[in-house]
């Protein structure tokens, strides 16, 4: 017998797409938000330039408490909020709110990590030849920290993707429903496992253009 789709090839690129529009918007939000978050975690630690221990413990303990929550609880809490952005709590731009501000705090730790890692000899150096604060960001930070920061943000792709499966689950849209609605509650296999494939192969790709990126990088 030869193999049949029990759904049809637009209802699976109607939901890689909206897999596709969740997790590119809610990655550029992360990656905007992120990076600056991680910079004022690293100046304003201890030794930092515009060293503040009460405003890094502060910003800190709003990363940990987000990052601390698991998403399908942060899904159901932001109701509200993502009511009062988006006029609507289902569909692909109301996932993108949680989507967003749960990956944005879990990239920022990771940059930070990265930023953390830049020699201080670079900085010391840079201070010592009179560069502005702002100036050593953008021009020895940023650059020497680039590939893990990639290499961070490619995590975070791979996070969102899984995310945005599981925002599925309460009509979100996108892969994650497809499994749910047309896999699991009609009991067809081969939905599950079509989803399932997709989803490996998308993790693959970005993973791979990750990995590729980051090591161009390093290597320059």
């Amino acid at each position: 017998m030869p193999f049949e789709l029990t759904i049809s090839i637009d209802r699976y690129g109607k939901a890689l797409l909206d897999t596709f529009t969740m997790v590119s918007a809610s990655a550029g939000i992360a990656l905007l938000a992120g990076i600056p978050l991680a910079i004022l975690l690293i100046v304003t630690a201890p030794g930092g330039f515009l060293e503040s221990p009460r405003t890094n413990r502060i910003v800190g303990s709003v990363v940990n408490g987000f990052r601390a929550t698991p998403f399908i609880v942060l899904l159901v809490a932001l109701i509200p909020f993502t009511r009062l952005v988006t006029g609507t709590t289902i569909g692909v731009w109301a996932a993108i709110v949680p989507l967003a501000i749960s990956a944005t705090p879990f990239f920022a730790r990771i940059a930070e990590v990265s930023l953390r890692e830049v020699d201080p000899g670079l900085i010391e150096a840079a201070q010592a030849i009179g560069c502005k604060k702002w100036d050593i960001v953008r021009h020895v930070y940023l650059p020497e920290a680039l590939p893990g920061i990639i290499g961070g943000f490619t995590i975070t792709l791979v996070a969102l993707i899984s995310s945005s499966a599981m925002a599925g689950a309460v009509g979100a849209g996108g892969l994650g429903d497809l499994a749910i609605r047309y896999g699991y509650q009609r009991f067809d296999t081969q939905v599950m496992l079509i989803v399932i494939a997709v989803l490996i192969a998308l993790v693959t790709i970005v993973q791979t253009a990750g990995d590729r990126v980051a090591h161009w990088l390093r290597s320059r």
